[in-house]
């Protein structure tokens, strides 16, 4: 982290301390950054006491004895409900009244603000400044309501004679008063005026107006525990709340202020959340809705136990709901009725049957223990030979063994010490796989433990406890619902819980409720109002993480019930590493014998700071996993970072090379035999292709039955060019400026720039790429016919472009009518649209003699298309013998050459190569006609790139000796190769589909270096490292105050320096968008444990 950078930087400080004391006071505007008439400032501060004033009249009307108590309340709520309809129909009318002006957009956030013209006290431009008014009609009334009923409650509240007879005190009274009315006119201010921007953000856009309820919500719930002790007397408890609770009302605007309390929706989670988790013994929730059916269920199980009369009914309830609200309902009725072959990839789709039966024969053995304990076994009170107190011990001991089983799973005990057990410098799948054995039967010995054993150990530790006798107690009624429900809930969890009651109970011999949270939580587990894996900044790199997610989903699998993770908890974070990848794994829900993620993926695009923390990300992953140590247990070198290493899991996924291809690509003589490779692999391609087409298959067989004489090909009614010398010379001159080789290095920008012209109208049929200098023109019938009249500049245009006798070309067949030899070519012959002719006879003729005749009838040979193997040879031996056949054969492929290349036989330089590879081809005579056709444009496309990657491997492998070693390569490419550009989208399918290999050529322009980038499917080890939960929550708060309050989004502002302890710019990566920045996120992925 660079020292100079400060918490906020000079522009967004004068913003900070503008908004700050606004977000104090509710609303009120004292400090606009302009000089603003008076009456601004009065306006704002009449507004702010009319709610003190109604108050007031009504205190004064108390203290006189006028009035009662609660008629004192009615009459302020009264006065103020009046008053806030005004105000709310002023800036109605004040907003109707006023002409519509467009105003011009700035993206001076402050500008926007402060950009007013104001003309009198009560004009309509001062009424919009000062009550801004509300968006909805049913919120005007809603919150004017709710002013009234404020004020007339907070009047209530803060008479002096009840603040008196609370504390006894004048001087106290005096304070409590004036505060008290100064957080009631904040909170009303903010509720009817001008809402404050609160510090506590939840929604990044306030659609619905919950932001102006969160002040009144608290201050009747500070009211609310004052009308309870008034209408209920004798209960000491409830008075010392009482009085805490006023001290604490005048401090509201500093809590308000600070974010220590929550907004009105996230209050309502978060309590949800708690008291499902804590109360009700559940787990946090994957997404909102599932928290909000989950508490109703649990809420309901739980009340419905308290009026059940039968203690054995009530146990048995209790049971079975705590069992099945602890399985993924949901998840399971999904698969239920869904059939196996719709359902993904991955763990997800192992439910069955079997299952189910698993779960039902649990549910059973469960309600016989519970049944049979408490009806056969007698309730005595706690000591040491009680039977409850025998069960504890067994709970203890099996507690210890869990723990240990759990800790020599990961390679540091209790995050310090190095695991001896643990294997040492593991870099390679098959050296890990070799070292883990043991471990593995170890960790399917905890699963069954903590699986099977320890759930039936507590169930039988609780049912024979005393407290089951009166059942009519509700808080001994929601602790053992809670209990039961804990038991698979959160089955590590609630054995440490009931060890230490039962060591309570031992110690002390007193019979307490001992069903108490142990642990609690002020933050929403959740910190974002989306469901997981909703958004995501979708890059080119994603496809890389989709890749992965559904088999590293598997691998955790295993992990996680090993034990492999350690302690499982919703909340809990962790992050892999792999070569460039960073994977950020969060838990977010846990039950039995499952656990639900989300799997985010971070940039591989690393800045500075990426950079600075994901190194050292890579010293403490090196430092437990790819060292020897002498000495059995070492300690951990990087304790104090927020990251602690856990585990390395083998996951298939795709391995990132890049090579420097000089001395390969720029050989003279690897450039020379690739011209005449080009021509093989073309011949091969396009052979593969005619033979397996749509169709080819039915006629094979068709061909095979009936014996027909051969088919009469038509006479093919196409042009052949002008043979006029100037035709013939016009041939060597198709390159142009942009495509001359005297500086390779300046072709990357227009091969770009073609690539994205080609990718904007590779969706339009029949549209071809623009040729620099060329005219444009368009089909009619058979012939072209230019759109640009002609004139000078036209004729300028077509300077050094081929002659064009309209009057010789029109039905001058170049193929002539023509019969095969071979009743079986046609099906291997190419289409027909194909064999139109583009090029001169005579360059054809010469051009003809570099086709490999003997190659060309060994690849026919070679084809697999006929059922009958004994006749297969012979068929095959007259197909490789027609002439007419081979002479299609001949001009296609010749004519794509050509198109590749040119005539000419000079060796392609570097830059061509690259040029052609990325789709861009050079001008000539014969680009029209490929690119016409883009079923043939492609295949001699994946010709050239196939080309080139066998020139690559006879650089790297050595030369081949025969036909048969080049057929070899060219089937690995066609099968386990993609051979292409990263650009490309049939990247993405084949990263998708899983190819073995994918290889792309690329050019490095600082460098001035070709490179090729290989990427290869194999199952290497990602390194994955427990994240403090605590350090990430609390990065993520300060990140939410930072944007969405101080909107201080600056590029390097200081929440994205590196911090090597607590990777606070990977942290920040990783939060939920808007937020962070993952390039994926996953839905959220349910686990199963077993």
């Amino acid at each position: 982290m660079s020292p100079d950078v400060p918490l906020l930087n000079d522009y967004k400080q004068d913003f900070f301390l503008k908004r700050f004391p606004q977000t104090v006071l509710g609303g009120l505007r004292f400090k606009l950054g302009y000089c603003a008439p008076p009456y601004i400032y009065v306006n704002q501060i009449i507004l702010f006491l009319m709610p003190w004033v109604w108050g007031g009249v009504g205190t004064l009307l108390y203290q006189l004895g006028i009035l009662k108590d609660y008629y004192t309340a009615a009459l302020s709520g009264g006065l103020m409900l009046f008053t806030a309809f005004v105000i709310q129909f002023t800036s109605l009318y004040a907003r109707n009244k006023s002409a519509t002006v467009e105003r011009i957009l700035t993206t001076d956030i402050l500008a926007e603000e402060d950009e007013h013209e104001f003309t009198s006290c009560a004009g309509a431009e001062t009424v919009k400044f000062l009550i801004p008014g509300k968006k909805y009609i049913a919120n005007t009334v809603f919150h004017s309501v709710l002013a009234g009923l404020a004020c007339g409650l907070g009047t209530w509240y803060l008479l002096p004679n009840r603040i008196t007879l609370l504390y006894g005190s004048t001087g106290g009274t005096a304070l409590l008063f004036f505060f008290g009315w100064m957080t009631l006119c904040i909170g009303e201010y903010s509720l009817i005026v001008n809402t404050a921007t609160e510090t506590a953000t939840f929604q990044t856009q306030d659609t619905y107006e919950i932001t102006p309820l969160m002040r009144p919500l608290y201050i009747f719930f500070f009211v609310s525990v004052d009308l309870a002790h008034r209408f209920m007397v004798n209960m000491p408890a409830l008075e010392q709340m009482n009085q805490i609770l006023h001290i604490l009302f005048v401090f509201l605007p500093f809590l308000w202020a600070l974010g220590t309390l929550p907004p009105p929706d996230a209050l309502f989670l978060w309590a949800m959340e708690q008291v499902l988790e804590f109360g009700l013994g559940g787990s946090s929730m994957s997404t909102h809705l599932r928290l909000l059916v989950m508490f109703i269920m649990s809420a309901g199980t739980a009340i419905t136990s308290y009026f059940i009369p039968s203690t054995v009914g009530v146990v048995l309830f209790m049971t079975g709901f705590g069992f099945l609200l602890s399985l993924n309902l949901s998840d399971m009725g999904h698969k239920i009725g869904t059939k196996s072959k719709d359902l993904p990839s991955g763990p997800e789709k192992h439910f069955s049957w079997k299952e189910c039966l698993f779960y039902i024969i649990i549910l059973v053995l469960a309600l016989l223990e519970t049944s049979l304990l408490h009806h056969f076994a007698g309730f005595s009170q706690i000591s040491k030979s009680s039977s409850q107190a025998i069960v504890g011990y067994g709970l203890m001991i099996l507690l210890i063994i869990l723990w240990i089983l759990r800790e020599i799973q990961s390679v540091y005990i209790i995050g310090i010490f190095r695991n001896p057990f643990y294997p040492k410098d593991v870099q390679t799948v098959t050296v890990f796989f070799e070292k883990q054995t043991r471990l593995m039967k170890i960790g399917i010995v905890r699963r069954i433990l903590l699986t099977l054993v320890s759930p039936f150990a507590m169930i039988a530790f609780l049912s024979l406890d005393s407290s089951l006798q009166g059942l009519h107690s509700v808080s001994v009624c929601i602790g053992f619902t809670r209990a039961f429900r804990m038991v698979w809930q959160n089955t590590e969890n609630a054995l440490l819980e009931t060890v230490i009651v039962s060591t309570v109970h031992l110690i002390s011999s007193t019979d307490i409720w001992w069903n108490r949270s142990l642990d609690t939580g002020i933050r929403l587990l959740l910190s974002w109002p989306g469901a997981a894996g909703t958004t995501a900044c979708v890059c080119a790199d994603t496809v890389y993480y989709y890749q992965m997610v559904p088999r590293l989903t598997a691998v955790l699998q295993t992990a996680m019930a090993a034990g492999s993770l350690g302690l499982l908890l919703p909340g809990s974070h962790y992050l892999g590493r792999f070569q460039d990848r960073l994977i950020w794994i969060m838990i977010l829900e846990c039950g039995y014998t499952y656990c639900c993620i989300n799997i985010k993926g971070l940039e591989l695009q690393e800045t500075s700071c990426h950079t600075a923390e994901a190194r050292r990300v890579d010293e403490v992953f090196a430092d437990a996993f790819e060292q020897e140590y002498t000495r059995v247990c070492s300690l951990n070198e990087h304790f104090g970072n927020v990251l602690t290493p856990c585990t390395v899991l083998p996951v298939k996924l795709y391995s990132d090379a890049r090579n420097v291809l000089s001395g390969i690509i720029d050989s003279h003589e690897n450039l020379k035999e690739f011209k005449g490779d080009l021509i093989k692999v073309l011949v091969w391609i396009l052979v593969q292709y005619c033979s397996k087409r749509p169709g080819m298959k039915e006629n094979v067989h068709n061909t095979e039955n009936k014996g027909k004489t051969p088919p009469i090909l038509p006479a093919l009614n196409t042009s052949p060019p002008p043979k006029s010398p100037e035709d013939i010379d016009s041939l060597n001159s198709e390159t142009f400026s942009d495509w001359s080789d005297d500086n390779i290095f300046d072709d990357e920008p227009t091969i770009k720039k073609v690539i994205e012209e080609k990718h904007q109208l590779k969706d339009l049929p029949g549209t071809n790429l623009f040729i620099p200098g060329s005219v444009e023109s368009q089909r009619v019938g058979d012939h072209s016919t230019g759109t640009v009249p002609e004139n000078d500049l036209y004729k300028a245009v077509l300077l050094g472009y081929p002659a064009v006798d309209k009057g010789k070309q029109e039905n001058m067949p170049y193929i002539p009518l023509m019969e095969f030899s071979c009743s079986h070519s046609h099906l291997v012959c190419l289409p027909a649209e194909w064999r139109t002719s583009c090029m001169p006879s005579s360059k054809m003729k010469e051009m003809s003699s570099l086709f490999p005749e003997d190659w060309y009838q060994f690849v026919l040979r070679q084809l697999e298309c006929f059922h009958s193997e004994e006749k297969a040879s012979n068929v095959l031996e007259e197909i490789a013998k027609d002439k007419v056949l081979k002479d299609f054969y001949v001009h296609t492929v010749m004519t794509c050459y050509f198109s590749l290349f040119g005539i000419d036989n000079m060796a392609p330089s570097p830059g061509h190569i690259l040029r052609v590879y990325s789709g861009v081809l050079p001008w000539s005579v014969a680009l029209d006609w490929l690119t016409e056709k883009p079923e043939l444009f492609q295949l001699a496309l994946k010709a050239f790139r196939y080309t080139l990657k066998l020139m690559i491997d006879k650089a790297s492998l050595g030369p081949i000796e025969d036909f048969r070693e080049l057929i070899k390569y060219l089937e690995e490419y066609e099968r386990d190769w993609y051979i292409g550009l990263v650009s490309d989208e049939k990247w993405k399918e084949a990263i998708l589909q899983e190819k073995p290999y994918l290889f792309s050529l690329g050019y490095d322009s600082n460098m001035g270096i070709y490179t090729g980038r290989v990427l290869s499917l194999q199952e290497l080890l990602i390194q994955v490292g427990k994240l403090n939960p605590e350090a990430v929550r609390g990065q993520w708060a300060n990140l939410s105050w930072e944007l969405l309050y101080a909107t201080n989004d600056d590029e390097e502002r200081y929440s994205i320096q590196a911090h090597p302890l607590l990777l606070r710019n990977l942290t920040v990566q990783a939060a939920e968008p808007p937020l962070g920045y993952p390039i994926y996120s996953s839905k959220p992925l349910h686990i199963h444990l077993y």
